[in-house]
């Protein structure tokens, strides 16, 4: 399954090659913000590099949907009763004048990505107060929005909150014009941290500056981000023969369906859940049946998903990775909204790499803390700890003969508790059942057949290959 972004932009892979031995700054993660923040570093005068496990735009930059907004869901209510009207009006700030930088940077260098401006809106079915009180919030900080009841949905809405002078793109194309002046070494794996010394699979590297931009931190210590994140997954259908959309539209509350024109295709989303919390699948075909009920002649062109980081407070972390590492930096848990923190996070890093006040940084500070991301700690480590009880003390369901072909679960084998799958020849694949990262039991995902790790959202395929992280290595087979 690709994104219509990969059937449509083949970038490079080049073979893996040895690390320089120094650099001023490194990079960690080749994604839309790995590579804006070297972009932004290496136009300031920083020797940068940027490392990468897999190949430029491999993660999460290659599924998502492409809405470059401001409007973060119905997230400013939220931000103006935790954090107050100045933090909340800086949030706003920031990811509007990254609207802006992004702009600027598509003008001057003429890049083809297909930049189109688009209003974005938030609607709900059923209920027009909490919309009517999300509105209040965006237009208190100064958000260019309107309230409404009309849109071009395919059902009623009680109310919808449209904010103009957004846009979308195609995010591959624009990840190609940062690549291809910027020094990437693709396949090659971080191993470790340790003060300016990076230890990966093509060499040791010395760097004054290090960044981590690899969605999920790949270390566990300082910063302790895996109790401080989680990971959801989202689905997305590329629809031919379906309506036009001018607007881009995400539901609040309900199903949460997002819809997006690209091209000749709506994109149609939604059906998301926490990642391995997926026992029963099912979420393209209830996306497929839902738009065959709206647009009978409609006709599935592609289809895929993402997955997206999720901080305690729904503001991401960017900027200082510890205050025991000065020189190390972060960009994470950019939730739904990595295009526009993507952007963010370049300008907060660079300024904070040259000595620039930055007025928004405080806002997105991974040294923050608040009584509502100590309430959101405990639910993570609860569910943390449930996961590792199980995979400790609850015994596996079943045997490898009752295993369906094409499916794959917890079961006994050869005396133990194994993941297993078990293909439609009747072939059986074994792997580990815990995850490599800390430990949790790996739940097997029917949609997509893969293990997904409940805790901290690493993903393997049904072999135990790594598919993503925070887990370093796939779960060994057995």
């Amino acid at each position: 399954m690709q994104s219509i972004w990969s059937m449509e932009t083949k970038l490079p892979n080049p073979r893996p090659k040895p690390v320089p031995l120094k650099a001023q700054a490194v990079v960690i993660g080749a994604g839309l913000a790995g590579l804006l923040t070297a972009y932004t570093l290496q136009n300031q005068g920083i020797q940068v590099i940027v490392l990468e496990k897999d190949h430029i735009g491999s993660g999460q930059t290659k599924n998502t949907t492409a809405k470059v907004t401001a409007q973060h869901g119905d997230l400013y209510h939220r931000l103006l009763a935790q954090h107050g009207e100045e933090k909340t009006a800086q949030y706003a700030q920031a990811n509007r004048q990254a609207l802006e930088d992004y702009r600027r940077i598509i003008t001057e260098n003429k890049i083809n990505c297909s930049w189109q401006e688009a209003p974005a809106a938030i609607y709900s079915e059923t209920n027009k107060a909490a919309m009517e009180k999300e509105y209040l919030a965006q237009k208190k900080v100064g958000l260019p929005v309107c309230f409404g009841e009309e849109s071009q949905l395919p059902f009623p809405v009680a109310g919808l909150v449209t904010m103009e002078g957004q846009a979308h793109f195609q995010p591959l194309e624009f990840l190609r014009f940062l690549g291809q002046n910027l020094t990437v070494y693709e396949n090659t794996q971080v191993w470790g941290a340790q003060g300016k010394m990076l230890e990966t699979s093509q060499g040791d590297l010395q760097a004054e500056y290090l960044i981590f931009a690899s969605h999920f931190p790949c270390l566990r210590l300082p910063g302790a981000y895996f109790a401080r994140l989680h990971q959801e997954r989202s689905y997305v259908l590329a629809l031919a023969n379906a309506p036009c959309f001018s607007k881009m539209y995400l539901g609040c509350g309900g199903n949460g369906w997002s819809f997006r024109q690209a091209g000749e295709y709506l994109l149609f989303g939604g059906e998301g859940h926490r990642t391995g919390e997926n026992s029963t699948g099912g979420q393209y075909k209830k996306l497929a049946g839902q738009a065959a009920a709206w647009w009978p002649h409609c006709r599935e062109a592609a289809r895929w998903s993402a997955q997206d980081c999720i901080t305690l407070d729904g503001i991401p972390y960017i900027g200082q990775f510890s205050r025991y590492r000065p020189n190390w930096y972060v960009a994470t848990g950019f939730g739904k909204w990595g295009m526009t923190t993507s952007m963010v996070a370049a300008r907060i890093i660079t300024d904070s790499i040259l000595g620039r006040k930055n007025e928004t940084a405080l806002v997105f500070s991974p040294q923050r803390f608040s009584k509502t991301a100590a309430k959101s700690m405990l639910v993570q480590g609860g569910k943390a700890a449930k996961s590792i009880a199980r995979q400790l003390i609850v015994p596996p369901k079943g045997a490898v003969e009752e295993l369906p072909l094409g499916s794959g679960g917890i079961v006994q084998w050869q005396g133990k508790k194994a993941g297993v799958y078990k293909d439609m020849a009747g072939q059986v694949f074994v792997v580990e059942a815990k995850c490599p990262h800390m430990g949790c039991q790996l739940e097997w995902n029917p949609e997509e057949k893969t293990w997904d790790c409940p805790c901290h959202g690493s993903r393997f395929d049904q072999y135990g290959a790594l598919l993503e992280g925070p887990a370093a290595r796939g779960c060994s087979n057995e």
